[in-house]
C-alpha cells in the first residue's frame, strides 16, 4: 500500500524544504507490519494522486487553488492528527491510489478492508455535523440521509467503521466528538449493527450472510457497481472490477460469497420480485436484521419442530392416514431427515452455468406439485425462513408464495437454483389476435390493472400475474371480459360476461367492471388454473387450441377465447366473438381442438380430419385424401365420414348472397408447387412433372403434371368464414385441392402396380363452433 509521509507533506505544505534531501510524499510500505493512521471521509472536491506527487512542479497559480481545496485541508488536519497522534504514515483513498491504473485501483479495492483493519487508529470525518458531540437522536438537519450525519448512509463507510479496531469521530471544525466503544450503543441503533461486532469485529460475534447485507440496505455509492465493491472485505472474498457492469456486480459478489460460505441465509432477501434466487441488490435484505444462521443439529430440530410436531404431521391420526398402520415410520422418516441435514452434501453449494446446485429440505404445494416450498438453514423472530420455487427451464426459480400449509413431511432434494435469470427474463409475451371481435361491433375499452398499447401482453410464469381485458359493444350494451394468468407456474384464460340489468346507465365506466372482473378472478385463480388440461411435453401435441366460452345475456352474442400450448411457445391468444343461438348460460368449460399438425395454414382454427396420403405444397407438408369424384372442387362444405364426403354448399357460392365479390384478390384461390413428401425412388427421379403422395400403408401415388390449389390463409378470409359460421358450424370445408392428368400407384421400391384416369386429391377440415 501506497502511504502519505506525514511530516513531508506538512514541511511542504510550511514551504519547508531540507537542504540537499529529495521530498518522498507517498511510499510503498506493508500493512502488516507498518504502523499507521487511516482516514474515512465523505468524498467532495478532493486532491487526487497525481495533483498531491505533482504539486510541487505546478504552477503557482494551479498549486495554489488545490490548496485552497476543501479535500486538501483534510489531507493537511488528518496528518497533523496523526502527527499528534505519533504515527508517521496516513493513508487516505482520494490521494493514495493511482486511480488511471485500473491494476492498482483493483488492488486497492480488493486489499482495503484490511487496511482498515490492520490501520491503528482511524480518523471518520463528519463534515456535516457541527455540534461538539456526537448526535444520539433523529435530527432534521440531516433529513437527507435518514436523521443521522450522511458518513452513515455511504456505502464505502460501512467497512471502514466495522474493519478498525479504534475509530475516532471529527465533527467539521476536527473537533473529537467520540470513539466507536464508547459510542457503540448509539451507532448500534444507526446502523443496526450489534454491538459485540462494533467494539470486537466479525470474529466476536456469529452473524449470518443476509445480516451483513442488512447494515448495507439503506447505504448508497456514487457508482451502482460500488455497492457490491464495499462488501468485498466483510464477506472475505476477492473479484475483479469491472466499471460498467451496473447491477450484475452484485450478483457476482453473491456468487463469490456462495462459493466460499454454505450459509442459506443468502437465499432469505425479501421481494416481491418473481425470478433467480439472487437478489438485485443489498435493500432486499433490509428485513434480515435478526435472521439468523442455524447449524445442523439447531436446524433440524427445528424443522421437526415448526414443520412437522406444529403441522401435526406426526400425530398419531396422521400417520394412520398418510404412512399406513406401520407405526415406525414415521421415526423412520425423522432419522432420514438427521442424516440427510447432517451430511456435507447438505453444507456444499456448487455454481456452474446450470444453476447453483443446493440440497434442501422442500414440502410440494398441494395446489400444484410442481411448486415447491424449500426451508432454509435459517431462523428469526417468525420461524423457519422459506423460499417458494417454481420450474424456470431446467432450474428453478423464485415466485410468490402459496399459502396452504405444509400437507407432507419435509424431502430433502437436490435441487438447481437459477442465478443469471431477472424478472424481465422469465416474463413471456403474447400475441393478442382480437380482429375478430370487431367485425361483430366489439371494441377494446383496456386493461386493468395495468396497461398496455399495440398487441402484445406480457405476463410473469414466476408469480401470481393477472390481467384483465375487457370489450364492449355500446350499440347492444354488451360487455365481457378475457382474464389472462398465471398460478404456481400453470398458466390460466378464463372469460366473464358483465351481468348488468338493461336499466343499468349505458355511460358505466368500463373501468368499474374491469376491477370487478379482476377481484372475481383473482379470488378463484386457483380454481382456474387446477380445471385446465395439463399435458406434459409432447411435441405431438404442440398445435393443440383450448377454448372457453360465454353467451352475452339478452344478446345474440357469444365471446370466445382461444389460446394455445404456453409450456411450448404457442403464445397467441385469440378474442373473438360470434352469434350464438343463446342455449349457453355463463361460461364453458374449455374443449380442445387441434390445427393443421403438418403446418399448412389454415384460415381459421379447425380441426383437422385424419388423412392418407402426404405431399407437399410450397414447401409445407399438406395431408391429403384420395377423391374419384370430379365433382368436389375447392370451398366445398358438408358431411365427411369413414372417407365418404357429401357436399352440402360451397363458400364461393354463398359470397354472392353476402354481395361480396369472390374476384377480390384478398378471396382468391393461392397456386400452389406440388412436391413429393419424403421418399424417392429412382423410377420418378428427373422426372419434373411427377410428384409421390406418401402413404403409410405402402401404397404410394405418383402424380402426373400435379396442381395444387388451398384457400388463402388471410384475415379477410377468415373474416369471410366467420359470416358464414352459421353454415359451416359442424361440417368439412375442402381447404386444399390437388389435380392431376394421370396417377399410378407405386410401392416402397418404387415398382409402378396400376394406373387410373384424372384424379382429385382434397384436405377437408372442419371449423369448431363458429
Amino acid at each position: 500500500m501506497k502511504v502519505l509521509n506525514v511530516e513531508a507533506v506538512l514541511d511542504r505544505d510550511k514551504g519547508i524544504h531540507p537542504a540537499g534531501h529529495k521530498t518522498e510524499i507517498l511510499r510503498e510500505l506493508d500493512d502488516k507490519t507498518a504502523s499507521y493512521a487511516i482516514l474515512s471521509l465523505r468524498w467532495g472536491t478532493e486532491v487526487s494522486y497525481e495533483e498531491i506527487t505533482g504539486l510541487m512542479k505546478m504552477a503557482e497559480e494551479e498549486r495554489e487553488e488545490i490548496r485552497q481545496r476543501y479535500g486538501y485541508q483534510k489531507i493537511i488536519k488528518s496528518c497533523e492528527l496523526a502527527m499528534k497522534d505519533g504515527y508517521e504514515w496516513v493513508w487516505i483513498d482520494t490521494c493514495c491510489i493511482d486511480k488511471r491504473s485500473s491494476s492498482e485501483l483493483s488492488e486497492a479495492i480488493n486489499s482495503m478492508y484490511q487496511w482498515y483493519q490492520n490501520a491503528q487508529v482511524c480518523y471518520a470525518y463528519l463534515n456535516d455535523v457541527d455540534a461538539s458531540v456526537f448526535p444520539t437522536e433523529l435530527n432534521s438537519k440531516f433529513s437527507k440521509s435518514n436523521g443521522w450525519p450522511e458518513w452513515f448512509v455511504r456505502g464505502w463507510t460501512l467497512q471502514e467503521l466495522i474493519a478498525p479496531k479504534r475509530v475516532e469521530f471529527f465533527n467539521k471544525d476536527w473537533k473529537p466528538i467520540g470513539n466507536k466503544r464508547y459510542l457503540a450503543p448509539t451507532l448500534g441503533i444507526i446502523t443496526g449493527i450489534p454491538r459485540e461486532v462494533l467494539t470486537g469485529g466479525l470474529a466476536a460475534k456469529r452473524v449470518s450472510v443476509a445480516q451483513i447485507m442488512s447494515w448495507a440496505s439503506n447505504r448508497k455509492t456514487t457508482r451502482v457497481e460500488d455497492r457490491a465493491y464495499s462488501l468485498m472485505g466483510l464477506f472475505g472474498v476477492n473479484m475483479p472490477m469491472l466499471y460498467g457492469e451496473g447491477k450484475k456486480a452484485f450478483r457476482r459478489l453473491q456468487l463469490e460469497i456462495i462459493r466460499e460460505s454454505s450459509d442459506h441465509s443468502i437465499f432469505a432477501w425479501s421481494s416481491r420480485r418473481p425470478g433467480g434466487v439472487l437478489a438485485e441488490g443489498p435493500d432486499d435484505f433490509g428485513h434480515c436484521r435478526n435472521l439468523r444462521k442455524l447449524e445442523p443439529d439447531e436446524f433440524v430440530e427445528t424443522l421437526i419442530r415448526e414443520y412437522i410436531d406444529r403441522s401435526n404431521l406426526g400425530s398419531r391420526q396422521w400417520r394412520i392416514d398418510i404412512l399406513g398402520s406401520n407405526r415406525h415410520a414415521h421415526q423412520r422418516k425423522l432419522a432420514a431427515l438427521r442424516d440427510a441435514v447432517n451430511s456435507q452434501q447438505f453444507r456444499t453449494f456448487t455454481v456452474s452455468n446450470a444453476g447453483i446446485q443446493v440440497f434442501l429440505p422442500v414440502v410440494p404445494s398441494r395446489e400444484s406439485p410442481s411448486h415447491l416450498r424449500a426451508i432454509l438453514a435459517c431462523t428469526s423472530d417468525f420461524g423457519l425462513d422459506v423460499i417458494d420455487l417454481v420450474p424456470s427451464g431446467s432450474c428453478f426459480g423464485r415466485t410468490i408464495g402459496a399459502k396452504d400449509p405444509p400437507s407432507a413431511y419435509p424431502e430433502l432434494k437436490t435441487l438447481y437454483l437459477t442465478h443469471h435469470q431477472d424478472a424481465n427474463e422469465t416474463l413471456r409475451e403474447f400475441t393478442l389476435d382480437d380482429m375478430s371481435a370487431s367485425y361483430c361491433g366489439f371494441t377494446r375499452c383496456g386493461t386493468h390493472p395495468r396497461k398496455f398499447t399495440g398487441e402484445t401482453v406480457t405476463l410473469s410464469p414466476l408469480t401470481e400475474d393477472l390481467i384483465i381485458i375487457v370489450y364492449a359493444n355500446d350499440d347492444h350494451r354488451c360487455r365481457f371480459a378475457v382474464g389472462l394468468g398465471y398460478y404456481l407456474g400453470q398458466g390460466w384464460v378464463h372469460i366473464v360476461y358483465d351481468d348488468c340489468s338493461t336499466s343499468r346507465e349505458v355511460n358505466t365506466p368500463w373501468s368499474d367492471f374491469a376491477s370487478a372482473a379482476y377481484n372475481r378472478m383473482w379470488k378463484a385463480r386457483a380454481e382456474h388454473a387446477g380445471n385446465l388440461p395439463k399435458h406434459k411435453y409432447d411435441y405431438g401435441r404442440r398445435h393443440d387450441h383450448f377454448i372457453k366460452h360465454a353467451h352475452l345475456p339478452r344478446s345474440i352474442w357469444a365471446a370466445r377465447v382461444i389460446w394455445g400450448r404456453w409450456e411450448m411457445d404457442n403464445l397467441k391468444v385469440v378474442i373473438d366473438v360470434n352469434q350464438c343461438p343463446g342455449c349457453c348460460d355463463g361460461p364453458h368449460g374449455w374443449t380442445v381442438t387441434r390445427n393443421d399438425c403438418g403446418g399448412l395454414e389454415t384460415p381459421g382454427l379447425m380441426n383437422v380430419a385424419r388423412q392418407l396420403y402426404k405431399l407437399n405444397l410450397d414447401g409445407w407438408p399438406a395431408p391429403l385424401h384420395e377423391c374419384s369424384s370430379p365433382g368436389i372442387v375447392l370451398g366445398d362444405y358438408g358431411d365427411y365420414s369413414n372417407g365418404d364426403f357429401k357436399r352440402s354448399g360451397n363458400i364461393f357460392e354463398d359470397m354472392r348472397t353476402l354481395d361480396i365479390d369472390s374476384r377480390d384478390p384478398a378471396y382468391r384461390p393461392v397456386v400452389s408447387h406440388v412436391s413429393g413428401y419424403e421418399s424417392t425412388w429412382e423410377s420418378t427421379d428427373n422426372q419434373d412433372d411427377l410428384a409421390v403422395a406418401f402413404c403409410d400403408t405402402d401404397k404410394h401415388l405418383a402424380l402426373r403434371r400435379p396442381k395444387g390449389l388451398w384457400l388463402p390463409a388471410n384475415e379477410d378470409f377468415a373474416l369471410l368464414l366467420k359470416s358464414l359460421s352459421i353454415r359451416l358450424t359442424g361440417k368439412y370445408l375442402v381447404i386444399t385441392i390437388i389435380q392431376c392428368s394421370d396417377f399410378y400407384r407405386v410401392n416402397d421400391d418404387g415398382e409402378q402396380s396400376d394406373s387410373g384416369d384424372g384424379k382429385y386429391f382434397v384436405n377437408d377440415c372442419a371449423p369448431l363452433t363458429f
